[in-house]
């Protein structure tokens, strides 16, 4: 390995776990970006700014990076990166956990450049692919969730083409491994989902989720979910509570969770057991009864970057916690 592969190599290694520990995106970017701009260059050019400590002159490249990447030319590696990878990862996992983990063949909750994730699609899967999995699922946000550039009908089409291209390259690389189309449908206020019907139809996973009026009052919120959940094209239910348990947080939606885990169970709809640090939803008291219930699950990293889909170990752990199998997890299959 040249050292012009060495040092793109440690950029992105960096970024990745910066993505897994929640870093600001901005602080991520700094080191993508960076690996971009130094990647085109002719590895002559390269060695002639490195050595002339001229890196900053590229656009792209900051002095923090640039830092790193003689680090990496005079030693072979970054102390950064070292720390960043000292860090313990993944967090341990007994038998069950594992087990789970081992089943699961892909993640059917992730984000792309299309909405308000962080990288492209090719990015995203190049990355599950990594991980060992077989597929990843493409959940884009609906049209509503403007705040999360969410995908129109037009856009979503768009997107089905790009889905193609990526998995026609992907096929050379790996023939077994594709992206599948979904999307994460926002449950309207009366629950109807937030996307043509049509579409609909035609996505491999459906995630349907509450992105508003979360305080909406307790009757109202569990006819809203029962409905959603209730419609033949909902294939898992997000983040069913819409909780954050950090920063400033966000308190759990109310609603009735034995009536709306019997939905699931009667239309054979999975609970989505979110694996974002920030979320841990459904919360515990919930997760269990829902265990108790007979639902199934599909455990799903929501990540928007390709750091975040290591996150995929934390819901294996809060499954085994509670007794669920892996034949009660959609995504240790292929997702009909």
């Amino acid at each position: 390995m040249d050292q012009q592969e060495a040092s793109l190599q440690a950029l992105r290694r960096i970024a990745y776990l910066l993505e897994r520990t929640l870093a600001e995106p901005y602080r991520v970017q700094a080191f993508r970006k960076a690996a971009d701009a130094i990647e085109v260059l002719q590895l002559d050019q390269f060695e002639q700014l490195a050595k002339m400590n001229r890196l900053q002159s590229v656009s792209g490249v900051g002095a923090k990076t640039e830092k790193i990447v003689n680090e990496v030319l005079a030693t072979g590696a970054t102390s950064y990166l070292t720390d960043l990878e000292a860090e313990p990862w993944p967090p341990e996992m007994n038998d069950a956990a594992l087990a789970i983990r081992n089943a699961l063949r892909g993640d059917c909750h992730t984000h792309s450049l299309w909405s308000d994730g962080g990288s492209s699609i090719a990015d995203m899967a190049r990355a599950s692919r990594a991980l060992g999995h077989e597929y990843n699922v493409l959940t884009d946000h609906s049209p509503r969730l403007t705040i999360a550039n969410g995908l129109t009908p037009e856009r979503l089409r768009a997107q089905f083409d790009e889905v193609e291209h990526v998995n026609e390259l992907l096929a050379e690389e790996s023939p077994l491994y594709r992206v599948l189309r979904g999307i994460e449908v926002d449950i309207n206020e009366d629950g109807t989902l937030d996307q043509e019907d049509e579409l609909l139809g035609e996505l491999d996973v459906v995630v349907a989720s509450v992105h508003s009026k979360l305080r909406m009052e307790a009757r109202f919120m569990t006819r809203r979910m029962i409905i959603a959940v209730q419609n033949p094209r909902t294939t898992i239910l997000g983040h069913c509570t819409g909780r954050k348990i950090v920063g400033r947080g966000r308190p759990p939606s109310q609603f009735d969770a034995k009536a709306v885990f019997q939905a699931c169970v009667d239309t054979k709809t999975a609970i989505e057991i979110n694996c974002r640090p920030e979320r841990v939803d459904p919360p515990d008291e919930l997760l269990q009864l829902a265990a108790e219930m007979g639902c199934t699950f599909a455990i799903d990293t929501d990540s928007h970057a390709p750091g975040q889909l290591d996150w995929i170990v934390l819901g294996c752990i809060r499954a085994a916690q509670y007794g669920i199998t892996a034949d009660r997890i959609l995504n240790t299959r292929i997702p009909a």
